[in-house]
């Protein structure tokens, strides 16, 4: 019997709305970047799920965790809300879409503060802090990597929050970043609510997988990925997306992407990558 941590979204969606413990043991310890990697930090890879895991918290939760019981149609407004103080940054505003949604304060203090510093941009200058505070425990280049953060990230943000904005059907906007606020509570409504409790592997799954050849790959991770498809599988579908950057952020680093997942045999798992989009299908 195997329990798959990563499949708890509750935990997720508390990871990316409460405020992180900023600590590290060693050079190769990144708990201070939260449930973030620098790769998605710089470059914004895995937003597509972190956002739409937050819109389905505010959609369909009250905030102990137990479920909203009214139609969550009617929150759809409330979590727009939510994602706009959680990407605010603090700005005058002279250019529209705002980006400054210090008004949110009031109605979510966990996610904006009154000077329009949202939950993210927080995070970033927390850990940018962090990494200059503590040289002797963060790596030589998690200290460059921050050093970059903290010259282009404000800007960067700006535009993206911006073209998170942008409405879903609008003509010739510059919305490279196809990934807008319209879509993500579309994703959130059809998603449900969030999974509170961790999936546990079947124990003949898992004893088939202690059984086979994971050419090198480590037993837990496999059953990670396993136990993750298992969990979202759909009946009509043998395809559940996988969001490697998402993975590498839930384990500290990005070994996951670069270095156990392409180790996985065939026999277990087929994977199709098709518009920078991951699936995955199990075979056992």
């Amino acid at each position: 019997m195997e329990i798959v941590a990563m499949t708890n979204e509750w935990l997720e969606f508390k990871a990316y709305t409460e405020k992180p413990k900023y600590s590290a043991a060693s050079k190769h310890d990144f708990s201070y970047l939260g449930r973030f990697s620098f790769k998605t930090i710089t470059d914004f890879e895995g937003f597509g799920r972190i956002l739409t895991i937050i819109a389905r918290g505010y959609i369909f939760h009250n905030k102990n965790g137990s479920l909203f019981d009214g139609d969550p149609y009617t929150r759809i407004e409330y979590a727009r809300n939510a994602l706009c103080a959680w990407c605010s940054i603090p700005d005058k505003n002279e250019d529209k879409p705002f980006v400054n949604f210090a008004e949110l304060s009031t109605n979510f203090p966990e996610l904006v503060n009154s000077k329009g510093e949202g939950w993210y941009y927080r995070h970033i200058q927390d850990i940018i802090k962090f990494v200059k505070k503590n040289p002797t425990v963060v790596s030589e280049k998690a200290k460059t990597t921050v050093v970059g953060i903290s010259k282009g990230f404000k800007a960067e943000w700006k535009k993206k929050v911006r073209q998170l904005q942008v409405p879903i059907f609008a003509l010739n906007t510059k919305a490279a970043w196809a990934l807008r606020f319209d879509d993500i509570i579309a994703d959130a409504l059809e998603l449900g609510a969030l999974r509170t409790e961790e999936y546990i592997l079947p124990p003949e799954k898992y004893a088939a997988l202690q059984t086979l050849d994971l050419n090198g790959a480590p037993l837990e991770l496999v059953c990670g990925v396993v136990g993750f498809y298992e969990a979202n599988k759909n009946e009509d579908s043998d395809w559940v997306v996988l969001p490697i950057a998402n993975f590498d952020c839930y384990y500290g680093n990005t070994n996951f992407s670069k270095k156990w997942l392409c180790k996985i045999p065939n026999t277990i798992l087929t994977r199709e990558v098709s518009n920078g989009v991951s699936r995955v299908k199990v075979n056992i």
